[in-house]
């Protein structure tokens, strides 16, 4: 087997089981601290520990990828791997939410495991098959999503939310375990730029294209972020007591990994023939009017029947985005060009929950639904813009289509 497809199907493995051992607690952590015995501004709280590891991870991630270029990226995988499992282990013991808002912000500073395999796979992959194995990663990832809300709402049903962070830490571990025995990072070159975060940012700021895919990657994930930490609240909602929720949370969630896995390889593909770019219009059109779809259902199961197709499109946004990554940088620069997408999803993923929180704290959680909606919709309407702006760039500075 050839080393790239090898590494594909390791780092896959990996990154299914790190995600599925994030999915397993982090969309629970408002169901925890209520377990902890948080009862005032329980949606600041969730918003807080959702945006406390984003911030601590668009502060940390460009010297982890600068870190990453100079040394490998397997070795900046495997030292996420073990953070992550030291950290989930220590959350299953934590007595309130002081602690657990210690712990997020440190595995923000720390983590970075999907992240690394993506660089890892964007720089060893053929060049005419970047869109099939980006893809191929986010179905790990999706399939993760899928497992593992699943797996954590039913250890949360029949013991307690502890037992499903334990259970993560150990994950972690074994997919750490994996790659060190398993991944072998052939075509990696030192780069010899200075590796200090101010030079990462003057290299990236002369690449107008990267800059515009910096610019829509915290769109995105800001807009998707105000709605998730108060998407387990609201099928509380519904009519489900808090017990309960992390099961029917965990299938519904799991829902859109589901229609990632099926959709997913075919957006990669199509991507190859079309551009990243096209494909990346039409998952964000999608998942916005997908959003604003689930606003007047209030039965759980056309509810989740919405949520399925809106993720049958927007499960291309990602790797979309990825592609572009890919195609307007040199390897060299690759790793720190990921750690920046990082970046600026870490910035969307921590503004999103506060917004998100602080919405529903002030209106309504289905007032959340059609901030996210809009947002979405805004942010391909500025992917259209940009695009056509570009194309009236000199050649060096187009991005591609």
């Amino acid at each position: 087997m050839e080393t790239w497809k090898k590494n594909l199907s390791v780092l896959w493995i990996g990154s299914f089981i790190v995600s599925s051992s994030f999915s397993m607690v982090i969309p629970f952590l408002p169901l925890f601290l209520i377990d902890l015995g948080v009862s005032k501004n329980i949606e600041l709280w969730s918003g807080m520990l959702f945006s406390s590891a984003f911030l601590a991870g668009a502060i940390s991630s460009p010297f982890w990828g600068a870190v990453g270029d100079k040394y490998g990226r397997k070795p900046m995988i495997i030292r996420a791997g073990f953070v992550l499992c030291v950290i989930y282990l220590l959350t299953a013991f934590v007595t309130n939410e002081y602690q657990l808002l210690g712990l997020r912000i440190l595995q923000g500073l720390l983590s970075g495991f999907i992240p690394g395999s993506i660089a890892l796979v964007g720089t060893n992959t053929p060049e005419h098959k970047v869109g099939y194995a980006l893809s191929m990663m986010s179905t790990a990832t999706a399939t993760g999503s899928i497992m593992g809300p699943m797996l954590g709402g039913i250890l949360s049903k029949l013991f307690d939310n502890r037992i499903a962070f334990g259970s993560a830490g150990v994950l972690c571990f074994v997919a750490t375990i994996l790659i060190i025995f398993m991944v072998k990072e052939e075509s990696f070159v030192p780069s010899k730029d200075s590796g200090s975060v101010v030079n990462t940012f003057k290299l990236a700021a002369h690449n107008r294209p990267l800059v515009i895919i910096l610019i829509l990657s915290l769109c995105t994930q800001f807009s998707v972020m105000t709605i998730e930490p108060v998407l387990s609240l609201y099928i509380v909602d519904l009519g489900h007591n808090a017990k309960d929720a992390s099961l029917v949370s965990g299938i519904v969630f799991s829902l859109v990994g589901v229609a990632s896995i099926l959709f997913a390889p075919r957006w990669g593909k199509y991507a190859d023939k079309v551009g990243f770019h096209k494909i990346l219009l039409i998952g964000l059109f999608a998942g916005g009017i997908g959003t604003l779809l689930q606003i007047p259902f209030h039965n759980i199961y056309w509810f989740s029947a919405i949520r399925f197709l809106y993720g049958c499109f927007f499960c291309a946004v990602f790797p979309a985005l990825n592609g572009l990554v890919v195609r307007t940088t040199n390897p060299d620069f690759r790793g720190r060009a990921f750690s920046l997408n990082q970046t600026a999803n870490q910035l969307g993923g921590m503004l999103g929950p506060l917004v998100g929180g602080a919405i529903s704290g002030i209106w309504s959680i289905h007032t959340v639904f059609w901030v996210t909606g809009m947002l979405l919709l805004g942010t391909m309407s500025l992917g259209y813009w940009s695009q056509r702006f570009a194309k009236q760039k000199p050649a060096a500075n187009t991005m591609d289509a």
